[in-house]
């Protein structure tokens, strides 16, 4: 995956970016929003067409994926992509949140748990498991965001959902007696739609002392990880972006295309499906570009965006 273009930004702008747009891998810093994120990167990018896949609360770090212009259409099917963390569990307290952010409820003596006893709750949630999301959510009940409906005292139990968890692994145990607490940093890798302050509520509940999130930090979305991410300050220096031809050809599977298809595909034609299952695949033209992101459909593939034309 290439570089793709740079930009300095002269003062508080920069200048207008690629018609084509790419993706700006952000590892965002705890104590800013996504949409704080995004708001810089219109400002260095020079243009209001920006948005982010996959929301990162305040209190998380790591890998955020930023799109500008038309790789924006990309945004919502690499959302869908599956994350790695490392987090860390506070076991021994609940909170209104699920997180370190909510107001501790209940404190249960945790730090004389073994490591043994908490790897076997943690096994009891890897794997396809029904998850219920926090009730501090971002997930909409009847039109209102359940974070809106918690906050205005409303008691909001949210319906589980199902999710995979193909990684939940202890990698340190640290009790400390005297707040009555054990911290378990952990790796997980898992679905979209994963609550990592759920799998520490759960946890908790489990080991009967409660739990919540104390730390993320989002190591991978897909095909993306630390490894290509920028810090802001790092941004700020020197913008670059990855190229929308190269962010799909990492995240997706790839359909090569001859002239006629491409021409036929950007004006809005079907062409025969390409038979590699059901994710989106991305289609390109002879020349190397990204022509549309497909979907199979019986015997036909169809457009689900083009950035052509």
């Amino acid at each position: 995956m290439s570089e793709g273009s740079t930009r300095k930004p002269p003062g508080g702008g920069g200048a207008e970016p690629p018609q084509r747009g790419g993706l700006v891998i952000v590892d965002k810093p705890a104590g800013l929003t996504s949409h704080d994120v995004v708001a810089r990167v219109r400002r260095l990018a020079g243009t209001r067409r920006v948005g982010h896949a996959g929301t990162l609360d305040p209190m998380a770090t790591g890998v955020l994926l930023v799109g500008v212009g038309r790789a924006t259409r990309l945004l919502g099917h690499l959302a869908l992509h599956d994350k790695d963390y490392l987090a860390t569990m506070r076991l021994g307290v609940t909170t209104s949140t699920d997180d370190a952010q909510g107001e501790p409820l209940v404190r249960i003596p945790a730090s004389h748990l073994l490591a043994a006893d908490v790897v076997a709750a943690m096994t009891a949630f890897t794997g396809e498991i029904e998850q219920r999301p926090p009730a501090v959510s971002a997930i909409k009940v009847a039109g209102v965001r359940a974070y809106t409906r918690a906050r205005s005292g409303e008691d909001v139990v949210l319906a589980a959902r199902r999710v995979t968890v193909t990684k939940f692994t202890a990698i340190d145990l640290r009790p400390d007696a005297d707040l009555g607490v054990l911290d378990v940093d952990v790796e997980v890798s898992c679905s979209s739609g994963t609550y990592i302050r759920a799998l520490a509520r759960d946890v908790g509940a489990a080991l009967g002392v409660g739990g919540h999130l104390s730390a993320l930090r989002r190591t991978r979305v897909g095909a993306f990880d630390l490894r290509a991410a920028r810090t802001l300050p790092e941004l700020e220096a020197r913008f670059t972006l990855t190229p929308l031809d190269d962010v799909a050809a990492a995240a997706f599977a790839r359909r090569d295309l001859d002239a006629e298809q491409a021409v036929a595909l950007s004006h809005g034609a079907k062409l025969p499906a390409s038979g590699q299952g059901v994710e989106p695949v991305a289609a390109f033209g002879p020349d190397g570009a990204l022509v549309a992101l497909l979907e199979d459909r019986g015997d036909t593939a169809r457009a689900l965006a083009v950035f052509v034309g």
